[in-house]
């Protein structure tokens, strides 16, 4: 094993309708008596999408192994956010505030809370994560795009471990911003996953739930199917953007792990990774590729392989069908 091979070793959701830990592939239908409890003094004074991130993320290290506590944590940890909608109601409050009132109304202490990267401040304040601490604001494919910055700074040599979010709240401020009604569905929630070196995994005798492989990037829906065609070895299952399997005929059985939800934005990547670490826990051989994708075609993929992969290479990206080199 050797620096360039990425492993998943814990996943924590916090997704309103779902139960905790909750299989995102078992079931179809929401539980409207499952809302996460995001009380409590740590979580107090801050936006719900941060709160809705720092309950995965707590979930996340301790189904790693991972110490929670700030005091505990040693090491390089990054901390990488994907959410394109995250803190809109505190950035809505403030200017709302500065139309009605002036900046004379506004609170020096609130301003950390209209950065875009205010949710990825707070995780690493909450754990004391000494690393890199981006947020992505790029669409549809941020989820698979915060997995891609992960495991590059992990192999990069820039961080033992990283923390990698996608969140995104239900608030009146996002509904508005997208045209969605009250009868329309939209995800309130967050999904984390930690990832490390199979190497450093090892060494504390961790889990490896999965292997990250490479993203490859295709600027038509005609190049993603010609890619899944010739894809070796064959994946198991597809996860993808809504409606993205029947509009390109694809030969491997797909499906859309977030149909529940509505409209998941940037937290769709990092859902559909944590459905593929649900699915590799069944004990499932073959790979799984996920697909986030925009409206004028171009798509993200990334390839996750089962535990028993561990020894694969995973290559950087490439544009077209890279391969993962067997060592």
């Amino acid at each position: 094993m050797t620096r360039s091979t990425v492993v998943v070793t814990g996943v924590g959701l916090t997704v309103s309708g779902l139960p905790a830990n909750a299989d995102l592939l078992a079931a179809d239908t929401l539980d409207p008596t499952a809302e996460p409890n995001l009380g409590g003094r740590r979580l107090r004074h801050k936006d719900r999408a941060s709160r809705l991130a720092l309950c995965a993320v707590e979930r996340a290290l301790i189904d790693a192994g991972l110490p929670t506590d700030p005091v505990e944590t040693a090491g390089t940890t990054a901390t990488v956010v994907s959410s394109n909608h995250g803190n809109l109601d505190s950035v809505c409050d403030f200017t709302d505030r500065i139309a009605e009132q002036s900046t004379a109304a506004l609170s020096p202490l609130g301003l950390p809370h209209v950065s875009s990267n205010a949710i990825a401040g707070w995780i690493a304040i909450r754990h004391r994560l000494h690393g890199p601490n981006i947020t992505l604001c790029s669409g549809r494919t941020g989820g698979l795009d915060a997995l891609h910055w992960a495991a590059t700074l992990i192999r990069a040599g820039r961080a033992d471990t990283a923390v990698v979010v996608g969140v995104e709240p239900d608030t009146e401020p996002v509904r508005g911003l997208l045209g969605i009604g009250p009868e329309q569905p939209i995800l309130d929630g967050a999904a984390a996953l930690i990832l490390e070196t199979a190497a450093h995994a090892r060494n504390r005798r961790a889990i490896v739930r999965a292997v990250v492989g490479n993203c490859f990037r295709t600027d038509t829906l005609d190049s993603l199917a010609a890619a899944l065609r010739v894809a070796s070895p064959a994946p198991g299952l597809w996860l993808t953007s809504a409606g993205l399997s029947s509009e390109i005929e694809s030969p491997i059985p797909a499906t859309d792990p977030a149909r529940r939800f509505g409209e998941c934005s940037g937290a769709l990547g990092v859902l559909q990774s944590a459905a593929a670490v649900a699915h590799f826990d069944r004990g499932e051989p073959r790979p799984v590729y996920a697909t986030c994708a925009r409206p004028d075609g171009d798509a993200v993929t990334l390839r996750l392989y089962p535990p028993d992969a561990a020894g694969c290479h995973p290559v950087h990206e490439h544009a077209g069908a890279p391969e993962l080199e067997e060592s």
